[in-house]
């Protein structure tokens, strides 16, 4: 069996051979098929792994609670359209709630900011001293605002690597007076580099005083979330009770009532990440798939129009001794070379492509051995499904009919 096996591929690639340009072009579809296919999937895997270690880079001891409700899917998510989170929340639950050690209240807008003739839009965020260490940033230079400059609002503000290079290039931001909204702010710190994230810049932000944001720069009332640290991993899932409790007793939440706010813990974010992430791979494999189907397609046309080519050929392999068994074999084989070959070639076009596209975009990329075994089985199936025909079509021609074939 092995070697009639052999020896079936070796005819089918004798037959390739004989039309090297129809093969090419044959083989065409699939190679962009399965170059496509590891490309968007590889695609989708790096934002995966980026958006995950962004998560987990904020701690693993971390609640974050969101205003409203959304859904996703059957998970509940927050970061609805109804803002019901206060400041006075946020200094309740570090007041009263013995498990938390550092909370951190956000609100977020973009904002135009100005120093002298240089200009970025870039995102503000109001928040509290604790931030840094809640949400795992660093001070590279300078220093982070405090509970005083919260208190007295003041107009001081700590900027990201990014943002400070767009405003004063490689010199030092430090006490320099920039215009946020057209008021003016002092630069007091310089935040650590956190790097590129798949989404967004983590370095290209301004941080000011929660107070001097929600009452001189916007006048708003509420906050768009809260972050907070708990003291033990252990613990979470009292605090997070205990918060939720704090909180509806706050907001005047009946006993029957549904929340009007949304706590989430680091893993069930990275779990909602991975959820999206998810159909997010599916949606980009299942269009680069199309033309994997493309190319089975034209695999089907071309052993069509190689049966009707060879119709002498089979007829003399019939009268020799052929069996209908063999004719379909050896032409399944061949379309199954022709996919297999493709497959190998889209392979490495794939992996290049995947670093290009990572390199040209600045996104991460992660080409996985699942994915190029999903796609090399995927091209070999296509090409024993479109193949079937063809080879059907051959092995049940008439001897006879088939040698007075003109």
């Amino acid at each position: 069996m092995y070697y009639y096996v052999i020896e079936s591929f070796k005819i089918a690639l004798r037959s390739l051979r004989a039309n090297k340009m129809r093969s090419a072009l044959t083989m065409l579809g699939v190679i962009i098929g399965v170059g496509a296919v590891i490309t968007m999937i590889s695609i989708a895997q790096g934002a995966k792994e980026q958006a995950i270690e962004n998560i987990r880079s904020l701690g693993t001891n971390i609640l974050t609670i969101f205003p409203g409700q959304q859904r996703v899917g059957m998970v509940r998510a927050g970061m609805g359209t109804s803002q019901t989170l206060k400041f006075e929340d946020a200094q309740a639950i570090a007041k009263e709630i013995p498990y938390v050690t550092r909370v951190a209240p956000e609100v977020t807008r973009m904002a135009q900011v100005k120093y002298q003739n240089q200009n970025t839009n870039t995102r503000i965020v109001g928040t509290s001293p604790d931030y840094p260490l809640v949400r795992n940033f660093r001070v590279e230079e300078g220093d982070f605002f405090t509970d005083r400059d919260v208190r007295a609002m003041r107009k001081v503000c700590v900027i990201g690597k990014t943002t400070a290079s767009n405003l004063f290039g490689n010199s030092s931001p430090i006490n320099k007076v920039i215009k946020i909204n057209g008021i003016n702010f002092r630069v007091i710190g310089l935040m650590a580099s956190k790097g590129a994230a798949m989404f967004g810049d983590p370095d290209d932000q301004i941080f000011i005083p929660i107070t001097t944001m929600m009452k001189k720069v916007y006048q708003i009332e509420r906050v768009n979330m809260i972050g907070v640290e708990v003291a033990d991993r252990k613990l979470m899932e009292v605090a997070s009770a205990e918060i939720e409790s704090l909180l509806r007793r706050r907001h005047k939440i009946g006993q029957n009532s549904e929340s009007d706010f949304v706590i989430r813990s680091q893993e069930e974010i990275i779990e909602t990440a991975e959820s999206v992430s998810k159909v997010f791979t599916m949606l980009l494999g299942g269009i680069a798939s199309v033309s994997l189907i493309v190319g089975g397609i034209g695999i089907m046309n071309i052993m069509l129009v190689s049966v009707t080519e060879r119709t002498r050929e089979i007829g003399i392999r019939k009268a020799v001794g052929a069996r209908r068994r063999d004719i379909l074999v050896q032409f399944l084989i061949e379309a199954l070379a022709l996919s297999l070959i493709g497959g190998v070639i889209g392979i490495l076009l794939g992996v290049i492509g995947s670093k290009v596209v990572g390199g040209i975009a600045g996104w991460r990329t992660a080409v996985s051995i699942q994915s190029i075994i999903i796609a090399f089985s995927f091209a070999a199936a296509v090409g024993i499904f479109f193949g079937i025909y063809p080879a059907r079509k051959a092995s049940s021609l008439d001897p006879a009919e088939a040698l007075r074939y003109e």
